[in-house]
């Protein structure tokens, strides 16, 4: 990035029910790191202002009656986001196993935004919410290994990449499942504010930063005989 362009500041957070945890807030560890150098801002964004949950009352997730679920209470609506939004983190989850009609209002959401953002980055299965909106349609992205086939098959209009931590290409940052979230953010932030600075997030996190996006194990652990 040149001296001369101001760093984003304003992130969001989409939310919905079922997001998968680690997908939000290993990026927002790694952000609020950053937030100790520089100076940001960061909105929830939720279907409504209601607590989000990432337990989906309409999709089993267990049969022990474990109760395990985290709420998040949005400050922002799909309706009403902040005008100012320049970059948007979309989670993966189960949530984004329901029916279309369900995904409805992150899909627009995504849709929409995106041609105001800055960036758009997604973690795990949060690329299959962003592929049915259509923005990464002829890029080339990445996402959860483990639910591959299903995720790639949802929209061949992506240049999907299956060994990948993570895929840029363009204002688009999308990555692997679950933790590769957070490998993508220390990226992401190395490329915005420098090395250095993501290599001293990382290192307060004392979270061993996997920084080869081509590099990613998990593409062969569930690969099922494919060649990656």
């Amino acid at each position: 990035m040149t001296g001369n362009t101001k760093a984003p500041s304003k992130f969001g957070v989409l939310l919905y029910p079922g997001f998968e945890p680690l997908d939000v807030f290993g990026p927002i560890e790694a952000l609020q790191m950053l937030s100790r150098e520089v100076k940001l801002d960061i909105a929830w964004i939720g279907p409504t202002l209601d607590p989000v949950s990432t337990v989906p009352k309409d999709i089993p997730m267990n049969t022990t009656g474990s109760q395990v679920a985290t709420l998040v209470v949005p400050t922002h609506t799909y309706d009403n986001p902040p005008k100012d939004l320049e970059v948007l983190l979309v989670p993966g989850g189960i949530g984004t196993t329901g029916e279309a009609h369900a995904l409805a209002g992150p899909v627009s959401f995504i849709k929409n935004i995106y041609p105001k953002l800055a960036y758009l980055i997604t973690i795990c299965t949060g690329a299959e919410l962003a592929a049915r909106s259509g923005v990464l349609d002829g890029k080339r992205a990445t996402a959860n290994k483990d639910t591959w086939k299903t995720t790639t098959a949802l929209r061949p209009q992506v240049n999907w990449v299956r060994l990948a931590r993570y895929v840029v290409d363009g204002n688009c940052w999308t990555s692997g499942g679950v933790s590769a979230g957070i490998d993508a953010t220390l990226a992401w932030i190395a490329h915005i504010y420098g090395e250095e600075v993501a290599r001293r997030g990382a290192n307060f996190m004392e979270y061993e930063w996997r920084d080869d996006r081509n590099w990613d194990p998990f593409a062969y652990m569930f690969g099922d005989g494919v060649t990656v």
